[in-house]
């Protein structure tokens, strides 16, 4: 009878939890288009526009706002795997995770960083080694967590397809974006607006499916699952 007990009150994926990656998406998004707008693209930059009051209150907000994005991405992947059910397959999963929270630890320390030199940045003028600091930042970024967001992209989109919880334009629309940040994410930084616009849509569909039902409802049938590894 304690078992039956036991299992009744087993955890749960509440349905709610679906807007993690809608939050994340909102989050991210408006932290990259704040720096963006307020931080020169050249990293080798006099460091002048620290001056600007208006500028440091945008990159303050940015920074305060890339630790909830964190939170919430990190419920969006056990969404994720909660979709995924017992059809995990152990490979793709450990890349899958592997890579997310890779990509949380970068984005966290990018931010730290960034933080540090503006915290050191006299208000009325440059900082000393800022130019140093924001390529640390930038570096961490652009070449480490966006890649590291594309090996997360090209996970989720194998597994999404496989065992048939994304829809079909949903999983080749993410190897598409993996594809661009991994190879053009050099040309321009407003590319990294990608990877949360597919996360964005990817929640949609969880919370479509929620809606409907059991986000289980469009697995696959057991044949066409993924081999244990």
């Amino acid at each position: 009878m304690d078992r039956d007990v036991s299992a009744g009150r087993a955890l749960r994926t509440p349905r709610a939890a679906g807007i993690a990656g809608v939050l994340f998406a909102l989050l991210l998004t408006t932290a990259l288009v704040l720096v963006r707008l307020a931080v020169p693209v050249d990293p080798a930059d006099s460091g002048q526009w620290l001056a600007d009051p208006g500028r440091r209150r945008q990159i303050i907000l940015a920074l305060n706002l890339v630790p909830f994005s964190g939170i919430a991405f990190l419920w969006f992947i056990g969404v994720v795997r909660d979709r995924i059910g017992e059809r995990e397959d152990r490979f793709f999963a450990t890349v899958f995770l592997g890579s997310g929270l890779l990509f949380v630890a970068m984005l966290f320390v990018a931010s730290a960083v960034t933080a540090g030199f503006l915290a050191d940045a006299a208000p009325g003028g440059a900082a000393d080694g800022s130019g140093f600091n924001r390529r640390i930042a930038s570096v961490i970024v652009r070449t480490y967590a966006m890649r590291m967001a594309a090996v997360f992209m090209i996970s989720t989109a194998t597994i999404g397809l496989r065992t048939g919880f994304l829809p079909r334009w949903l999983g080749y629309s993410g190897y598409a974006v993996a594809l661009v940040l991994l190879l053009v994410i050099d040309v321009t930084p407003w590319v990294e607006l990608l990877f949360p616009f597919w996360i964005f849509f990817v929640s949609v569909d969880t919370l479509v499916e929620n809606l409907g039902g059991r986000p289980a409802a469009r697995i696959a049938p057991a044949d066409q699952s993924l081999p244990r590894q």
